[in-house]
C-alpha cells in the first residue's frame, strides 16, 4: 500500500500522459481549460442516482504527484526529460465546483467540473472517474436496498465478494447509500464506523456437533450472541438447538441476540423459526437473513410479511449487480474561454458547452419538481427546455429554486470541511424524502425534469450549427 501512495501520481491512463507532454511539448502548459463529470443514464434502471466518493477524491487528488521512482519509470518509458522535470513540482493547483456528495442526481448534469490548466485537468481525468463513477454505483444500489427494507436494519456482508481492494470505497459508499453497518473491519477503522459480524458454518463443523458449537460461542459472546442456524437442518436441529442456548443464556442473565438465517426459502423458514421462537417465549430474539438478496428479493420477502428483522446483503450489493459501472464521462467544455463541443451523430452524446451551473426547482410541496443546467452567468430562469425534443419544455417561472453546485477546491486548497460517513449518509436520507415517490419505484420509475436554459440551448444550437452545419437540435 505504501508503494501505490508514493507513487499515485501514475493513477492514471497513458493517454492522459501522452496528451499532457504533447500539450507541454507544444507550449500549452498555462492554457486554461473546464471539464464537466456527467454521467448520461441512471444505474439499475433507476430513477435517480447518489453522487458519492467526492472526499476520497479530493483526499486522493493531494496524494497525486510523481515520486522519484514514478519519474524513472516515466524515463524508463521513454517521456520527454523536460516534460519529466516538469512532473517533478506537479501538484494539482486548480478549482473544483461540485454537488453535495450525498446528492440526489441526474443524468446529464454536470455535477461536478475542474478548472485548471490543460495539463492538470487532464491528468486527473481516471482518477476522478474510477473514484465518483464506483461509488456513486453502489451507493445508489444502497439506497435502493434501504427504500426495500425500510426501518429493518441493513449490513454489508461483500467483502469477500468484491473486486479486489474496491471493497474499501465499496463498503463507505454502501453506509452512504443506506446500509447501517459493514463487516469490512478495514473500512469501519478507516471512516469511523462500526462493524458487524455473525460466525461462519465452519464454526459449528469445527465442534463435534451442533449444539456443543453453539455453546461455545455462546460462552465466549453471552452479550451479542448470534446463532447460525442452517447448517445442517434448519428447523429440525439448527432452531431448536438455538432455544436451547438462549434459555441457558437467560439462566445467565443474558439474551440471546438473534438467529441467522443463510439459505432456503426464506420466507418460509423466518415464518417457521418467528414461531418456534415465539412458543419457547424467545419473542425478543431477533431474525436475520442473507444468502444473495437484493432491493428485489427484500421488497417480495417484506411484501411476503416474513418476520425478518435484518437483512445481510454482498456480492449484489459490493459489486453493484446487475450494472457493472456508472457510464460517468469528463468533457471539456472551454478552454482559453471559448465555449467548445464535442459532437456526434448519436444527440445524447453532444456535448454542453461553456461554465455552467444547476438549479433545483421545487413544486408547491416542497418537493424535487425539475433541475435546470445553466450558464454560470444566469440567475432568472423561467422556463427549462429539453435538451434533445425540441417540442418540451417546462414552465418553472414562479417555482422556487436552489444552486446545488458549489466551489469546494481554490487553486489546490480545500474549501469545505470534511464530513463523517454519517453525516453524508444522513444528507442522503434527507435529500432522497425530498424526491417524489413517482422517481423511487423500480418498475419503470418516472423520468425527472432535467433542462437547459434558453441561453445555454441558443449556444450549443449555435455551436453546432458552426461546427457542422445544417439544422439546429
Amino acid at each position: 500500500m505504501d508503494k501505490i501512495k508514493d507513487n499515485f501520481g501514475l493513477y492514471l491512463d497513458l493517454y492522459e500522459l501522452t496528451m499532457a507532454q504533447g500539450y507541454f511539448l507544444n507550449g500549452k502548459e498555462n492554457q486554461q481549460a473546464n471539464f464537466d463529470y456527467f454521467f448520461r443514464n441512471n444505474p439499475f434502471n433507476s430513477g435517480y442516482t447518489v453522487f458519492a466518493g467526492l472526499q476520497d477524491f479530493i483526499d486522493l487528488l493531494f496524494d497525486f504527484k510523481f515520486s522519484d521512482d514514478s519519474i524513472n519509470y516515466l524515463n524508463k518509458l521513454g517521456f520527454n526529460k523536460d516534460f519529466i522535470e516538469y512532473l517533478k513540482n506537479f501538484r494539482f493547483r486548480g478549482s473544483i465546483y461540485s454537488v453535495n456528495e450525498g446528492e440526489i442526481v441526474f443524468p446529464y448534469e454536470p455535477i461536478l467540473r475542474v478548472e485548471g490548466n490543460i495539463i492538470e485537468t487532464q491528468l486527473i481525468e481516471s482518477l476522478l472517474l474510477n473514484i465518483i463513477n464506483f461509488e456513486s454505483l453502489i451507493a445508489t444500489k444502497a439506497r435502493r436496498l434501504r427504500y426495500s427494507a425500510g426501518d429493518k436494519k441493513l449490513a454489508d456482508f461483500g467483502l469477500r465478494r468484491a473486486q479486489g481492494l474496491s471493497a474499501i470505497h465499496a463498503s463507505k459508499a454502501a453506509i452512504i447509500g443506506g446500509v447501517d453497518n459493514t463487516s469490512n473491519v478495514l473500512s469501519a477503522f478507516l471512516y469511523d464506523m462500526k462493524p458487524t459480524g455473525t460466525l461462519a458454518h465452519s464454526w459449528i463443523q469445527s465442534y463435534e456437533d451442533e449444539l456443543t458449537a453453539f455453546r461455545k460461542f455462546a460462552e465466549l459472546y453471552p452479550q451479542n450472541c448470534i446463532l447460525l442456524v442452517d447448517t445442517f437442518d434448519t428447523l429440525k436441529s439448527g432452531i431448536p438447538n438455538a432455544i436451547k442456548v438462549a434459555k441457558e443464556l437467560e439462566q445467565k442473565g443474558y439474551k440471546l441476540n438473534a438467529i441467522r438465517l443463510d439459505s432456503g426459502d426464506l420466507a418460509y423458514l423466518s415464518k417457521k423459526a418467528r414461531k418456534m421462537l415465539n412458543d419457547a417465549g424467545l419473542h425478543y430474539v431477533k431474525i436475520i437473513a442473507s444468502n444473495q438478496l437484493d432491493e428485489y428479493l427484500i421488497k417480495s420477502l417484506i411484501d411476503q410479511k416474513a418476520p425478518i428483522d435484518a437483512f445481510g446483503v454482498g456480492t449484489n450489493l459490493i459489486t453493484g449487480k446487475s450494472d457493472a459501472a456508472l457510464d460517468g464521462v469528463y468533457k471539456i467544455s472551454m478552454i482559453e474561454n471559448n465555449p467548445t463541443i464535442k459532437l456526434s451523430d448519436d444527440v445524447s452524446k453532444v456535448t454542453l458547452p461553456g461554465i455552467k451551473k444547476i438549479f433545483r426547482f421545487y413544486n408547491g410541496e416542497g418537493k424535487f419538481y425539475a433541475d435546470c443546467i445553466a450558464l454560470v452567468e444566469e440567475e432568472n430562469i423561467e422556463i427549462i427546455l429539453h435538451p434533445f425534443d425540441i417540442y418540451k419544455q417546462c414552465n418553472v417561472k414562479d417555482l422556487k429554486k436552489e444552486l446545488i453546485i458549489s466551489k469546494i477546491l481554490d487553486n489546490g486548497q480545500i474549501l469545505i470541511k470534511p464530513k463523517s460517513t454519517k453525516e453524508i449518509s444522513e444528507y442522503v436520507s434527507y435529500r432522497f424524502s425530498l424526491l417524489p415517490e413517482e422517481h423511487k419505484r423500480f418498475e419503470f420509475p418516472h423520468i425527472y425534469k432535467v433542462g437547459l436554459s434558453p441561453n445555454l440551448k441558443q449556444l450549443r444550437d449555435e455551436l453546432i450549427k458552426r461546427m457542422k452545419g445544417g439544422t439546429t437540435i
